[in-house]
């Protein structure tokens, strides 16, 4: 038998609506692991709060890895290091910055895996993103001036739908092609990225350091972030709970959700 790499979203796909694992999925990935299989975390969530996740679920051992900030980010638990990362260039990161500041929308990065807010941005909008991925904020004067190192990608949200989010995602993809992508992780969140970096580039890099044949690499996912994760992957799965564009594009479609075991299902299936 080979050995396979399994790629799981967390939000809507490993977790079920209130963040919690099953105990049926649970199973399934410790005798996954057991019989040689690897698996992955692969969210679009920073590197610290996926981590954090990884510990609280047990997938921090042996055998796991994390694929963090869609992509931009690979972190091997084995060893305990990071073996990959793409950050933004200072003058993409000021770009996307100032237009959305001129637009009215409220925009976040990173620095050193804290999440940073400008001090003219709503700190209510930070505080309930950071209470959902369990991370503090910090609030800085400029993104200019006050980041210790350039960060891996730019996060828009708008809590009221995605009108102004919208309007800043054609921006990006008329004026800096080819410098930055974009794609919403949910209907509040835009994630602004390097050009090329996405879960399915993350796929690619992965299985390229661990040798591992693309063939034998299955993914999970639900949402719009997990287009390119799913289209990559040997195998690749949407939950029964996925959008209608994601189901479009896989290869299997779950019959139980992410409430319901819909990953042990995958396991069943797909890694024996």
């Amino acid at each position: 038998m080979e050995s396979k790499i399994l790629f799981l979203d967390l939000d809507g796909t490993l977790l079920n609506d209130r963040k919690e694992l099953t105990d049926g999925n649970r199973t399934a990935m410790e005798s996954a692991v057991a019989r040689g299989h690897r698996l992955v975390i692969a969210s679009g969530r920073p590197l610290k709060s996926v981590m954090a996740q990884a510990a609280h679920l047990g997938l921090d051992g042996p055998g796991c890895y994390a694929i963090a900030y869609n992509g931009a980010v690979i972190y091997d638990f084995t060893n305990g290091r990071q073996i990959f990362r793409r950050t933004m260039s200072p003058e993409d990161l000021y770009a996307v910055f100032d237009e959305a500041n001129r637009r009215g929308v409220y925009i976040q990065t990173y620095d050193r895996e804290d999440v940073v807010i400008e001090a003219h941005n709503d700190p209510e909008i930070a505080k309930r993103y950071c209470d959902r991925i369990q991370l503090a904020y910090r609030v800085i004067r400029d993104v200019r001036r006050d980041l210790s190192e350039m960060p891996v990608k730019a996060l828009a949200i708008d809590i009221n739908g995605q009108e102004r989010t919208g309007a800043l995602r054609e921006w990006v993809r008329e004026r800096m092609a080819g410098h930055l992508d974009s794609y919403f992780s949910d209907r509040y969140f835009l994630e602004i990225v390097p050009a090329g970096v996405n879960k399915g580039q993350g796929i690619e890099k992965l299985c390229e350091l661990l040798n591992v044949p693309l063939k034998n690499s299955v993914a999970a996912g639900d949402e719009a972030n997990d287009v390119d994760m799913i289209r990559t992957a040997g195998i690749g799965a949407a939950m029964s709970n996925a959008i209608p564009e994601l189901k479009a594009v896989a290869d299997y479609v779950t019959e139980r959700d992410n409430n319901h075991d819909g990953v042990a299902e995958i396991i069943a299936r797909f890694l024996p």
